[in-house]
């Protein structure tokens, strides 16, 4: 019975069941490409570290540190390498710039390969004074394999182009751009200068009896101790899984709002359908078919459309992750093979029936109750009125799906918890903005106005109107495309504070003493601001209230991070605050005497939240070998995007002018073109003093934001293509109701250009009213996404809105008319022949 009812009926159910088939694929692509992902991690799991072992310190191996080490690579290999930043020079192009210098021993990587242009120069480069230069640089500065480049005080020959680094991704690459030289040339280049922030990292090949997580276990306290972090194969397989699989799990619950979105058309679908069979189903009661039967007769109407759609969704999304590894290029550190993942076809299937099943209950329920009746009285308002305990419960098994979804996704009830609840606060909002809307219309409405713009007002609140579920629908996926245009601009401005008129955008460090006037009068010399000159002293903290670092491990209930006893501390020294700093609690005292005992210094407040540190508590700081007892007199507030000398521990004057230190020097250039001047002349006289680009860090942040942002923009497209499947669904359920309504228009003399202009008013309004709903909903998310996840003051950009506005408003008009044609092409008489 149920194949035979829906034979005439095909095409509408296809229509609105077509409203899930986005949601799937989107589903089935991201779960597809995350298993695909998964895999190939595992297969290329050593390739991410290209050793056994990985250890990694800021300071050189010494003493028993150094035996231990050594004693590891007994009975396999070990490559030693130097990281740390620095300029360098391109002879050819006569350019600087800021690069992560690697100065590698060995023979690493033992896993995957250093990939360069052309290929035997990850070897070749070993061999004399060469360099491998990242891909991105040689491009810039129109360099090329064979030319030179200089760091420090050497100049080498640029052997090949860098391509990957076993476990880097492009977007790492894009953030600090590598320059591999060999170890033995390090000295020569005069770089390694004190103050210099270096890490020295360490590659095991173990022998193949060794578990490298076994040791690592058994050495953990010894190197904790010592501030060494590790890495192994399984360490690095399992945070670079969690990592992507995070990342996998947020664009499934996107594309999960996708879902959303089609199952609310195809619950307003269905309740118009099932309005429009009450004579025929009121015929089925009429010769003996039970209310249940008929409930069953359409319940699996909807189960075999929602199959079919659940089904060419799965094989769309199967298609669409055929793109996706191109997507994530940027982000991702292995090669991603493209294969058929069946769990996630099996899960996005089941997935669309369940929900297509879920949301159609809700109107299909009311066919318990249709009354034999219905024949004869055509009236069937008493059906919406009627309260069905059902539907209560029915709308709990949708939560509860949602509830159960999101946990599977985000792994913890909580934020399964926030989850559903964003969403169902996001359809509330959503859902009362056009039912306020609405009311406005029918409460103000323009009497005034002709009758053409009355007629299309008047449909905004119609019996069967489209208004609410063309608002959610559409106005979701505008929501998601435009909070990230607002987020991403928000991010990018609060950077860009640093090419405002007065702030520094150049900032000069590892200036040794000896250097610091010599540095200075070159910047004068070139005509730039000397706006700040900063001295910089390296510590180590040793005891905190009398707890040492071992105390620390050993006591968690402390909750005190042993990292507060590993780094090393950065630290100056003022008299005054700066206009970054404000006070938050106690009293700063700007000076104190040399022999003072206890030195009164300042912390920032939420880094002394993190230490568990209050004032009046004690610290013992060891200033290269001297330790040097402080009391916390004060805490303070600092604004880090301001581009200041901001530190975490600030001393007064009096007590650290003798001590080792090197300076920073902020200035400010009026071009790019002087900068890269100035840069150039810097690196000729001061190799070792490296200068930072902030115009340039800027641009970097928006290359990589944009990247991001388009990954995010992708799946939220799932959401707006689905607004607009809902949207000729839902016209083409309700034509015939249009039919109708045109042809009494036609028959009462209207013209057919009056007929159009009435249907395109209507979709103008529909769509305002949807996008600008989004964009609304939009601007409250940025807000609470800026004052309570990124701590910054909101001040929205909204031009940008104004093209996603216009876009999605325009194609909701060209949508409605172009599926409404049929009805306006053809005579009244014909159109209603057709039809009934």
């Amino acid at each position: 019975m149920a194949w035979r009812d829906s034979r005439r009926n095909r095409g509408k159910l296809a229509l609105f069941i077509s409203s899930i088939v986005l949601g799937i694929a989107a589903l089935v692509a991201i779960n597809s490409f995350s298993d695909n992902l998964s895999t190939d991690i595992d297969k290329q799991a050593k390739s991410l570290i290209g050793a056994d072992l990985v250890m990694a310190g800021n300071k050189p191996p010494e003493g028993e540190i150094k035996t231990l080490i050594d004693s590891i690579s007994v009975g396999g290999d070990r490559s030693d390498e130097v990281r740390f930043v620095s300029m360098v020079f391109f002879n050819a192009s006569q350019s600087t710039r800021l690069v992560q210098v690697r100065a590698l021993e060995g023979g690493f990587p033992y896993y995957g390969a250093i990939e360069t242009e052309p290929k035997e120069a990850s070897r070749n480069f070993r061999k004399g004074r060469r360099a491998l230069v990242d891909n991105t640089l040689l491009l810039q500065f129109n360099t090329k394999p064979g030319d030179s480049i200089r760091v420090g005080n050497l100049t080498f020959e640029i052997a090949g182009a860098l391509h990957k680094i076993p476990g880097q991704s492009a977007v790492t690459a894009t953030i600090a751009p590598a320059v591999y030289i060999p170890r033995e040339y390090l000295e020569a280049t005069g770089l390694l200068q004190k103050g210099s922030r270096i890490s020295y990292y360490h590659y095991f090949k173990l022998p193949a009896k060794t578990d490298a997580d076994k040791l690592v276990k058994k050495l953990e306290p010894r190197l904790d101790e010592e501030g060494i972090a590790f890495d192994t194969v399984k360490s690095r397989q399992e945070s670079t899984g969690k990592a992507y699989s995070d990342l996998a799990s947020f664009l499934a619950l996107v594309g999960f709002v996708a879902l959303l979105l089609g199952c609310v058309g195809v619950a307003s679908a269905v309740h118009v359908y099932i309005r429009e069979k009450l004579a025929t189903i009121g015929v089925l009661r009429c010769i003996g078919v039970s209310g249940k039967q008929a409930f069953l007769i359409y319940l699996f109407q909807v189960m075999a459309m929602g199959l079919i759609g659940a089904v060419i969704g799965a094989i769309l999304g199967s298609l669409i992750q055929l793109y996706l590894p191109q997507l994530f290029q940027a982000f991702l550190p292995v090669e991603v093979t493209v294969s058929v993942s069946w769990a996630a076809i099996a899960e996005g299937i089941g997935i669309g029936v369940l929900v297509s099943v879920l949301f159609a209950l809700l109107p299909l329920l009311t066919i318990r109750n249709v009354s034999p009746i219905i024949t004869l009285r055509s009236s069937v308002e008493h059906l919406t009125n009627q309260k069905d305990p059902l539907r209560l419960a029915v709308y709990g098994l949708i939560l509860l799906f949602v509830l159960v979804f999101a946990y599977f996704q985000l792994g913890t009830w909580l934020r399964a918890l926030a989850f559903t609840g964003g969403v169902v606060v996001g359809f509330i909002v959503l859902a009362l903005l056009a039912r306020g809307m609405m009311w406005l219309v029918k409460r103000f409405f323009p009497v005034n106005w002709g009758y053409v713009w009355r007629q299309s007002l008047a449909n905004l609140y119609r019996p069967n109107n489209q208004t609410l579920l063309l608002t959610v629908s559409i106005g979701l996926g505008t929501a998601l495309i435009a909070t990230l245009v607002l987020m991403q601009r928000l991010l990018i401005s609060e950077v860009a504070i640093a090419g405002s008129e007065h702030q520094p955008n150049l900032v000069l460090f590892d200036i040794q003493t000896a250097q610091k006037q010599g540095v200075v009068d070159m910047v004068r010399k070139e005509g730039l601001p000397v706006q700040q000159l900063v001295p910089v002293v390296t510590m180590r903290l040793e005891e905190m209230n009398g707890l040492t670092g071992n105390d620390v491990r050993k006591d968690t209930t402390l909750e005190i991070p042993d990292w507060a006893f590993t780094r090393e501390y950065r630290v100056t020294y003022r008299d005054t605050l700066i206009d970054s700093e404000s006070s938050a609690e106690g009293e700063w005292k700007g000076e104190v005497s040399a022999d003072t005992e206890v030195i009164p210094i300042s912390l920032e407040d939420r880094y002394a939240e993190r230490l568990k540190v209050k004032l009046g508590d004690t610290m013992v700081f060891n200033v290269q070998g001297a330790l040097m007892k402080t009391r916390v007199a004060h805490l303070r507030e600092i604004e880090w995007n301001r581009v200041q000398s901001n530190f975490l521990v600030l001393f007064p004057k009096g007590v650290l002018e003798d001590a080792p230190q090197f300076y920073i020097l902020m200035t400010r250039t009026k071009s790019d073109q002087q900068s890269a001047d100035f840069q150039r002349a810097l690196v000729q006289h001061f190799p070792n003093v490296s200068a930072i680009d902030l115009d340039l860090i800027l641009q970097t942040l928006d290359d990589i934001l944009g990247k991001i942002s388009f990954v995010i923009r992708f799946m939220a497209l799932f959401s707006i293509s689905t607004g607009l499947l809902v949207l000729i669904g839902s016209v083409n359920i309700s034509k015939f109701q249009r039919v109708q309504e045109s042809v009494l228009l036609r028959t009462l003399g209207a013209s057919r250009k009056q007929i159009l202009t009435i249907t395109a008013f209507e979709y103008l309004l529909l769509g305002a009213l949807a996008s600008g709903t989004g964009v609304v909903l939009a601007v409250i998310a940025s807000w609470a996404l800026a004052v309570f996840s990124f701590e910054v003051s909101f001040v929205p950009v909204l031009w940008p809105l104004i093209p996603v506005f216009i876009g999605i408003t325009l194609l909701t008009v060209i949508i409605g008319i172009l599926n409404s044609r049929g009805i306006l092409s053809r005579p009244p008489l014909e159109v209603l022949r057709r039809e009934v």
